[in-house]
């Protein structure tokens, strides 16, 4: 087929691969322009602009498409589908409606829960057990479109939002060759969303990562592992000076622990804290400017006596 590819991050990049293996002729990649990036500031290409450049692949970073110009040039594409994974802008009707089959995309939840920006953490947050991929017909609503296939995927007590976006982004990699292979030969069933159980994946906020020690364990465990590695649930610890804030990124549910929330009730080579009710072990921590450390590591730099409250 010919397609257009639109997504920009980490996620999006097996997708493209698997499409080019597949021997579908990509006549244009579209993902973010570059973005400043590091201490110096230089403008970075997104992954999957690196992908596409390696290939020798065309790639075009508009800022939205509500240029008449960028519209045109999308239509004179000539496209049989477009597909989008995490591309990162909204696209208007004129653009759902250019290509001859229409715009499909990889998304990270089983909708109709999680629509919207943020799926992947939203439900490690929530405590879902399980998620999954979809490809889906894209329309006019956010993440409203038919289903036309699906995979299911457990969540691990030990997932965090960075290992369950990697393995998604792997199984839905595989979905999209599949569902473009049965809708050229007229065999792809769509299946529209249920209108129960719609939930939406806000984008996350700073304020909405602070850690509140007064909530329970597992809400908490949920909130450090869904955020990790970005933005980072965070706690702000006592110092000499001002009160440091420091990242949690990995945890888990510590038993048997009775105390004042945001109490520190073991620290060696362990970090346990704890909460409204239970406790939490901090697995992976991070001081700004600092490398991700083990408790052991972060306590050798930064004390936390036994009793400290967080």
């Amino acid at each position: 087929m010919r397609l257009a590819f639109l997504g920009t991050p980490d996620f999006a990049v097996p997708t493209l691969g698997e499409l080019i293996a597949a021997g579908h002729e990509i006549i244009a990649v579209y993902t973010r322009a570059p973005q400043p990036s590091g201490r110096g500031q230089k403008l970075r290409i997104s992954p999957v602009h690196a992908l596409a450049e390696s290939h020798g692949l065309e790639v075009r970073t508009p800022s939205n498409f509500k240029s008449d110009d960028d519209r045109a040039a999308f239509r004179a594409l000539d496209l049989d589908a477009a597909i989008v994974v995490a591309y990162g802008l909204i696209l208007p009707q004129a653009i759902l409606e250019a290509p001859r089959l229409g715009c499909f995309n990889l998304h990270a939840s089983l909708l109709p829960r999680w629509r919207g920006a943020a799926p992947v953490q939203r439900a490690i947050m929530a405590g879902d057990k399980r998620t999954g991929v979809q490809v889906m017909r894209m329309e006019k609503g956010l993440d409203t479109g038919p289903v036309l296939l699906s995979e299911t995927v457990d969540i691990r007590p030990d997932d965090t939002a960075a290992s369950l976006t990697e393995r998604l982004s792997v199984i839905g990699a595989g979905l999209l060759p599949r569902a473009l292979a049965a809708l050229d030969r007229g065999g792809l069933v769509e299946t529209a969303q249920s209108t129960d159980g719609v939930t939406y994946a806000h984008k996350i906020s700073s304020d909405e990562a602070r850690i509140d020690w007064s909530r329970p364990a597992a809400e908490i465990d949920c909130k450090i592992r869904g955020l990790s590695p970005f933005p980072g649930a965070w706690f702000e610890a006592p110092s000499a000076k001002d009160p440091q804030r420091v990242k949690a990124l990995l945890s888990r549910l510590a038993p048997n622990v009775k105390g004042a929330p945001g109490e520190v009730m073991q620290a060696d080579d362990r970090l346990v804290i704890a909460t409204g009710d239970g406790g939490v072990e901090l697995l992976r921590l991070q001081r700004a400017g600092k490398s991700a450390q083990s408790p052991a590591e972060f306590l050798r730099g930064f004390p936390l006596p036994v009793g400290t409250r967080l």
